[in-house]
């Protein structure tokens, strides 16, 4: 459902110039703006939007619960998506956070948390369920148009529960980690446990599969996704298998190369507790960044030689996100952090910014 507002996707351009440029406003101070959702103590839903110096640009009460963020390439917009099995999503001005429309999702879908907008800005693509045939992967295709985004169609992910869509490097190849579980509408029960099919696809944005992988334990949960600018893909997993087995919850596909497990040491994997929840990749300082909230851990590796460069305890680790010189790390419980990752010897730096209620991911501008 459009909210109608006076101010149009044009009149958004037109101002973001007038005033000196969208690009002006996601760099001022040279302090980045992060985004994502929140909780307060009483249980409501919140789109924040804060400079890495603690200013609150923004904080908009919402109806449901976000997930992810993703921003328009050219206006000051970004959509926050609504978290598994949410049916409302949120397109909100950056600059000061009003809401401009309440996207509701088609009858009988549901959104999985995540989308990706086309590097043309004209095309938003969002993973969602078919709830008549629970857990029948699709991306929902929206089309920036007039006053907001309108439902333009849809096209399978070639998999069942797909979580996270991202881009390969050339913005046209689409990502799509296939999580493997079926739920049914306004459920985050999983249906079958025993039959799961996670898979991690390449396809086009016309919907013809380029390639689909799996790794060998079928109860491992492909869910999120960290990628480089030279192509190597990161993902995350949530293991639905028994409490005592092992499961390789981090995997990586290197340019050219099939997709396999990324040299967890074991120990490490014990401490995730067969929960991993947001992925970064750092392409300049070639490292990639792991939170497991279920089991207080924070991880960085070099993603060429696999080297552990930390494994740090942190409470209820939510979002990570990479900036100029290392990662940023929310936390559900504790302290927002900076990890400064230029030299050998990384070091954690806390940030002015709201202590816990964070959800699991962040978008940094």
């Amino acid at each position: 459902m459009l909210r109608r507002q006076a101010l149009t996707l044009g009149s958004l351009l037109l101002s973001a110039l007038t005033l000196g440029g969208w690009s002006l406003f996601r760099q001022k101070g040279n302090s980045p703006l992060l985004l994502s959702a929140r909780d307060d103590t009483d249980g409501k839903h919140y789109a924040v939007g804060y400079r890495l110096d603690g200013t609150q640009v923004f904080a908009t009460q919402v109806g449901q619960r976000c997930h992810d963020i993703i921003n328009h390439p050219n206006l000051p917009l970004a959509l926050f998506v609504a978290r598994r099995p949410g049916t409302e999503s949120y397109l909100l001005d950056l600059r000061d956070g009003r809401l401009l429309q309440t996207l509701a999702s088609q009858p009988n879908r549901h959104f999985y948390g995540h989308a990706v907008i086309h590097k043309s800005g004209d095309w938003l693509y969002a993973t969602e369920n078919d709830t008549t045939a629970p857990g029948r992967g699709l991306l929902g295709v929206y089309r920036f148009e007039g006053e907001g985004l309108v439902h333009a169609g849809e096209i399978s992910t070639h998999g069942i529960g797909p979580h996270q869509v991202s881009w390969m490097p050339d913005g046209e190849t689409l990502i799509v980690a296939n999580g493997g579980i079926r739920t049914e509408a306004e459920s985050r029960v999983e249906m079958n446990l025993d039959a799961m099919e996670p898979s991690l696809v390449l396809m086009r944005r016309d919907g013809s599969l380029l390639s689909k992988e799996t790794l060998p334990q079928p109860m491992n949960s492909v869910r999120h996704l960290g990628v480089a600018s030279d192509g190597t893909i990161v993902a995350g997993q949530q293991f639905m298998g028994p409490s005592h087995e092992s499961a390789e919850l981090l995997a990586i596909k290197r340019p050219g190369q099939p997709f396999i497990a990324f040299p967890v040491a074991e120990q490490q994997l014990q401490a995730m507790a067969h929960y991993t929840a947001s992925v970064a990749v750092h392409s300049e300082l070639r490292l990639v960044a792991l939170t497991a909230p279920r089991g207080n851990r924070f991880f960085i590796w070099d993603l060429d030689s696999g080297a552990v460069r930390l494994d740090a305890p942190l409470a209820d680790c939510a979002g990570v996100g990479a900036v100029a010189d290392g990662f940023v790390v929310t936390s559900g419980q504790g302290r927002c952090r900076f990890y400064d990752c230029r030299q050998e010897e990384l070091t954690a730096q806390p940030l002015k910014l709201p202590a816990g209620l964070w959800d699991n991911h962040l978008h940094l501008l």
